[in-house]
């Protein structure tokens, strides 16, 4: 019976380190992705000061086509 107790202590450890390890990842997942976000909003900026209009290529993307035909 000791021994089925250890392997259930085992098993919640492992799964403990688990989630840590998890929700670490997860926090630099929203790092990267937050740095992501201002970066593309950095450039639609600069899009939109030198007179592109974003709303038109918003529209033609819901055309499915490829994004080098678009931008062109």
């Amino acid at each position: 019976m000791a021994e089925n107790k250890t392997s259930k202590d085992e098993q919640i450890g492992f799964h403990k380190g688990a989630l840590t390890t998890l929700a670490k990842e997860r926090e630099e997942m929203s790092r990267v992705l937050s740095i992501v976000e201002q970066l593309m909003q950095m450039h639609v900026k600069a899009l939109k000061d030198l007179g592109v209009d974003l709303a038109k290529m918003a529209k033609q993307a819901k055309t499915k086509k490829p994004i080098e035909d678009i931008i062109k």
